[in-house]
């Protein structure tokens, strides 16, 4: 009987429904990442956080395929048997013929079954692959480039590894294998999948096209010049050509090629010379609270730690409020253009300008985490943290003193004599700390000491626009070029700790085809600003009506120039240091609400999507595809909140101030509480979806979908 499935409207943009129920049993699904249990860039947290969701989906016939590096098999990977017999006999026909092949499980949620290869044992092979891909493809790879070699190396072993799952009997050999591709390091399988005419329906996604990150980096005015690139030359021009060259072959010989993003499918478009099938947005594995304000909670406690560390590095010169300081930050690869570094110093010194004329009292602290070339902890940065303990060792000890007399005054029923608790030698103490928290010299700017220190863009444009920690100054800048680590001596904290206890993440990239870091700011509640060039921000510009009453500040470098670009910048954030606490906090419930947006549950959709088109088009005369018209299709808007929006200028909230008591008003809680459950009620019907597959009818209690199971709770 023939697999059949049709098309029909949906409420997100691109997403394709399933009506027909389709036996997993009778299919195989092989995803091929370079960065399978081997933590390399963001495309790692991609397939990390999916694979729960895969792996639920497909249960024993989903395999993840990467490459066997010792070092994360040690700590990430339990080597086990194969439990599929053709995957077993694959492994040892292919062990046979003089390679390395690992399976286990990745220990990670969900634990998918890995394959992993040793590309390293195989490097004989390596000059006859190269051949034979000359000869095939016409793509040379020169010899010094290791990049390009480990990828000859991985296509033509995953590539011998699908050819051995295919050609077992057809009494045990499943009839439908998927096998998806992320990114051109994987890509060469593909080809000589297709080229061997091997029954494998293939996906390929770029996460970012090779060529647009180097240009992007190289200063162009890239979106603008799209269309008029001359591809090859400005490849060859970068010494990329083999590269560029790999990544287009996988993309043209793909059943169906997908990408992360709308701008991405644009640039894909223009650089590679094919319009993307589907958009796979990413997602991340949302932790709902059992208590609506548990996250608030978080962000109190993740908070009070980073202030700790602010006491320690500006001990000197803390002439400011911490209560009324606000903390900003920017994470990520140290491309200092393409991120939007540049143009976010430039947004605080005129932000700095701001708030002194206006005499705010607030005051900005903007974290700069972008790992660097260092050898040390800077010196300075170190003492101001053993200062800022010996204080309170101080303190600690002048309090149990102080403690002692006062419950012997106690004891013998009298009230203390207030003058007579802290004796000269308390006073001593206090006066040997307090002369030790003086300082010469201004509270450092970079917590390490830089190697390049003359060069380093950052560094100079502080140079440049004169923010040097200043007391006169309402903005401060920490740059701390390293990953944020919970055993630094310095900063204690997890990346994800760090960021609950921010009050927005800025991310003004030129260049960005997802955006992991503004979607992890959403699902923690924290309100962040991104831009229209990036994915994140054309997605949730698609799916939300009023971004910025979320908490989502879309910046638009895509129709403006860059002053105009860094005046809307400036503009976002002063408004947001105008915000009152409770608006901040109206507007973190906000954000935490969007985070159902950005789960897999929801965005892996997609990627059933591409996976149903790719069967259809590989298997034609059994996987019958009905296609539709897309200009059909409508898209689901997040609605704009019911209540006031948290804007200064706007909300009844700032003006006049509001009392502690009004603050806790329960007419106000009713109003947000009532406006969070029309946004959940909105959320989930239009994400509602019928496919339904064998596992997730045996889950079900009635053989509900999980959208079904969703609406009941």
């Amino acid at each position: 009987m023939p697999l059949a499935r049709s098309l029909s409207v949906t409420s997100l943009s691109g997403l394709e429904e399933w009506d027909e129920e389709f036996d997993l049993e009778d299919a195989v699904l092989f995803e091929i990442a370079w960065e399978v249990a081997n933590k390399v860039g963001g495309i790692y947290t991609v397939i990390q956080t999916k694979a729960r969701l895969t792996a639920e989906e497909w249960g024993e016939n989903y395999f993840l395929v990467g490459p066997y590096v010792e070092s994360n098999v040690r700590t990430q990977v339990e080597l086990i048997e194969p439990t599929n017999p053709v995957l077993k006999r694959t492994i040892d026909k292919m062990n046979a013929s003089g390679c390395k092949v690992y399976f286990g499980r990745w220990l990670i949620e969900g634990s998918p079954y890995v394959v992993l290869i040793d590309v390293a044992f195989t490097a004989w092979s390596l000059d006859r692959w190269k051949s034979e891909l000359w000869e095939l493809c016409d793509i040379g790879v020169p010899w010094f480039d290791r990049e390009a070699n480990d990828a000859v190396l991985f296509g033509f072993l995953t590539a011998w590894l699908l050819g051995e799952v295919n050609c077992w009997d057809l009494e045990i050999h499943p009839p439908y294998v998927v096998a998806h591709f992320h990114e051109w390091l994987a890509g060469l399988g593909l080809v000589l999948c297709r080229h061997r005419q091997l029954p494998v329906a293939t996906i390929f996604t770029t996460h970012a096209t090779l060529l647009g990150r180097y240009l992007c980096a190289g200063n162009v005015d890239f979106y603008n010049n799209l269309a008029e690139f001359n591809v090859d030359k400005e490849a060859g021009d970068r010494q990329i050509y083999h590269r560029y060259c790999l990544e287009r072959a996988a993309a043209h010989c793909a059943h169906v090629f997908t990408t992360v993003s709308q701008i991405t499918a644009i640039e894909a478009e223009h650089l590679l010379k094919r319009k993307p099938d589907v958009v796979t947005p990413n997602g991340l594995n949302v932790k709902k609270f059992s208590a609506v304000h548990e996250f608030q909670n978080l962000h109190a406690q993740s908070k009070n730690r980073i202030q700790e560390f602010v006491r320690g590095h500006f001990y000197g010169h803390l002439d400011f409020n911490l209560d009324k300081c606000l903390f900003l930050f920017i994470a990520g690869r140290y491309e200092f253009s393409n991120k939007g570094a540049d143009l976010f110093l430039e947004a605080l010194a005129r932000l700095n300008y701001l708030l002194r004329v206006n005499h705010s009292d607030v005051t900005v602290i903007a974290f700069f985490i972008m790992p660097a070339r260092t050898n040390n902890f800077n010196v300075e940065t170190l003492k101001g943290q053993a200062v800022r303990k010996q204080l309170w060792d101080t303190a600690q000890t002048v309090k149990e003193r102080f403690g002692k007399k006062l419950y012997e005054s106690l004891l013998v029923g009298q009230l203390p004599d207030v003058s007579k608790m802290l004796d000269k030698e308390d006073f001593t103490i206090m006066k040997r700390a307090i002369f030790a928290t003086q300082r010469q010299c201004q509270p450092p700017i970079c917590t390490h000491n830089m190697l390049e220190d003359s060069s380093d863009p950052i560094l100079n444009c502080v140079r440049r626009i004169g923010l040097f920690n200043s007391s006169a100054d309402r903005v401060k800048i920490i740059f701390h070029p390293e990953f944020l680590s919970s055993t630094s001596p310095l900063l204690p904290m997890d990346y994800e700790e760090f960021v609950r206890g921010c009050h927005l993440g800025v991310f003004p990239s030129y260049y960005e085809p997802w955006g992991y870091t503004p979607a992890e700011c959403t699902v923690m509640g924290i309100p962040s600003i991104s831009t229209n060039l990036s994915g994140f921000g054309c997605f949730m510009e698609e799916h939300i009506a009023d971004p910025t009453a979320y908490g989502i500040y879309i910046l638009d470098r895509r129709f403006r120039g860059v002053d105009e670009s860094c005046n809307q910048l400036t503009s976002f954030l002063f408004q947001f240091c105008k915000q009152s606490r409770r608006q901040r906090i109206i507007q973190r419930n906000r954000t935490e609400r969007l985070s159902d947006l950005l789960d897999w549950r929801y965005l892996g959709r997609y990627y059933i999507s591409a996976r149903h088109m790719a069967l259809a088009k590989a298997f034609p005369d059994t996987y019958l595809y009905e296609p539709h018209d897309p200009t059909s299709t409508t898209g689901f808007r997040y609605p704009r909140p019911a209540s006031v929006p948290p804007s200064p200028a706007l909300s009844r909230h700032s003006s006049p101030r509001h009392s502690e008591a009004e603050d806790n008003d329960e007419d106000e809680r009713y109003d947000e509480d009532l406006e969070a459950e029309k946004d959940r009620v909105n959320i989930r019907q239009p994400y509602s979806m019928p496919f339904k597959n064998k596992l997730s009818t045996a889950n079900g209690a009635n053989g509900s979908s999980d959208g079904d199971a969703s609406e009941k709770n």
